[in-house]
């Protein structure tokens, strides 16, 4: 009986390794190269098909991106359909619903659960977000960055609604690398509470991992114009170096540095006092509130006495996110930082850190005055909300992040760009 038992074993193992021979000689021979057969076997399910878009999925994205007229109509008549907002919307109950089987979450929204490549795993990354709202773009922008091997802190504002806070919570809890920050502050716009959000993070992050190499800030509504690859062959190329807008301040924004401010019902406002110098004579630069710095850097911001000090100094003025990192990394000795010297000065066109359109610098093609073409969304606060018609131009820019969507109003923008970069991360699978 019992060699009976272990003929009938045998015979199951070789009918195994018999099959898989068979379905391996199948697959080499309806593809070019082994690798293909092992793309089929463990990548290609990853791909983005019709089948996982809502409404959007009727566009030719292939056509939008190659800035095809028809398509690109076709996409903004949608956009302005009442019928396709409402059913594109997905509602935060949907995510505090479907996180409830994490395993079924992640395989169903199709989440990257390995690394691509040894170069990414070797080089992983830190990402701090700061959400108050729109949780479909949350979870899409996450969707699109995340990689096992890199680490997410995620900022969700104080004031938010209970069901952001709920279905965000939910959402990190399904992944090991991805974290509710430790502490939250309530932030207000333009003043030093959004900056603290950011700091809150970096302290976690830096606290948590010892193993990430670069640190890159977003906002729910940004999202990657670089695959993951892409991203790390950029930083690489940075040898050690940051990248982030850092410039002379303009007159007219000088205001902001010299008078106190305080919050008064929940706005930013002037005292009617004026303000110290800065600690050590800092010069003041101007920039933004995104940056791409690396680990070093982060150090600095929370170690160094001479940025500790500019950082106490700092939080009584207006829109301290717009001068604080810029002037950090003019402060020699910080690790990636350049001279103070107007001559290294950096605009947010030639650093990488964020793709932004301003109405103000914008104009129609080929004027030498406009630095790029018309917004093909809307505009809030000045700042262009992408559109389809967007696509091709971002894509030919060397930014790593641009800044704004906003499913609300164009969720095909976000359909055909997130498509775009998982087909072409998954191409680039040796």
């Amino acid at each position: 009986m019992r060699l009976l038992k272990q003929s009938w074993q045998l015979l199951l193992l070789k009918l195994t390794v018999v099959l898989g021979s068979l379905w391996m000689l199948f697959l080499l021979s309806h593809t070019k190269t082994g690798r293909d057969a092992s793309y089929i076997l463990r990548y290609s399910w990853l791909e983005y098909t019709d089948a996982d878009g809502g409404r959007e999925k009727v566009c030719n994205c292939s056509a939008i991106l190659q800035g095809e007229r028809e398509a690109l109509e076709q996409a903004k008549l949608l956009t302005i359909t009442k019928d396709f907002h409402k059913n594109v919307q997905i509602p935060d109950e949907y995510y505090i619903n479907a996180t409830q089987d994490c395993r079924k979450f992640k395989l169903s929204r199709k989440y990257l659960t390995l690394p691509l490549s040894q170069e990414e795993e070797d080089f992983p990354l830190a990402y701090s977000i700061v959400v108050h709202h729109k949780v479909q773009n949350f979870e899409r922008l996450l969707r699109a960055i995340y990689a096992p091997q890199n680490i997410y802190c995620i900022h969700v504002d104080k004031k938010s609604e209970t069901s952001v806070f709920s279905a965000i919570k939910a959402i990190t809890s399904c992944f090991p690398n991805v974290f509710m920050a430790s502490q939250t502050v309530s932030v207000v716009y333009s003043a030093w509470s959004r900056v603290q959000a950011d700091l809150n993070c970096m302290a976690d992050l830096y606290n948590v991992s010892k193993k990430w190499k670069y640190f890159i800030n977003l906002c729910g509504q940004d999202f990657p114009l670089k695959t993951n690859l892409e991203i790390v062959r950029a930083l690489r190329s940075l040898k050690g170096g940051n990248s982030l807008e850092s410039e002379k301040l303009p007159g007219e924004k000088k205001w902001r540095i010299s008078n106190v401010h305080q919050i008064v019902d929940g706005k930013i406002q002037q005292t009617g006092k004026a303000k110290e110098p800065p600690p050590f004579n800092l010069p003041i630069l101007s920039g933004n509130a995104y940056i791409v710095v690396n680990r070093g850097y982060i150090r600095s911001v929370l170690e160094d006495n001479r940025v500790l000090a500019l950082i106490e100094w700092a939080k009584d003025t207006y829109s301290p996110d717009e001068f604080l990192w810029a002037t950090i990394q003019r402060i020699p000795g910080v690790p990636g930082s350049t001279w103070p010297n107007p001559k290294y000065d950096m605009t947010d066109i030639n650093a990488i850190a964020r793709l932004v359109k301003w109405q103000w610098h914008e104009g129609p093609q080929g004027s030498l005055e406009a630095v790029y073409p018309k917004c093909q969304g809307n505009h809030v606060r000045a700042i262009c909300v992408y559109g389809a018609g967007d696509l091709q131009w971002m894509l030919e820019q060397h930014h790593l992040i641009a800044n704004k969507f906003d499913t609300d109003t164009d969720a095909i923008v976000v359909y055909c760009l997130e498509k775009y970069l998982r087909q072409k991360a998954l191409a680039e699978i040796h």
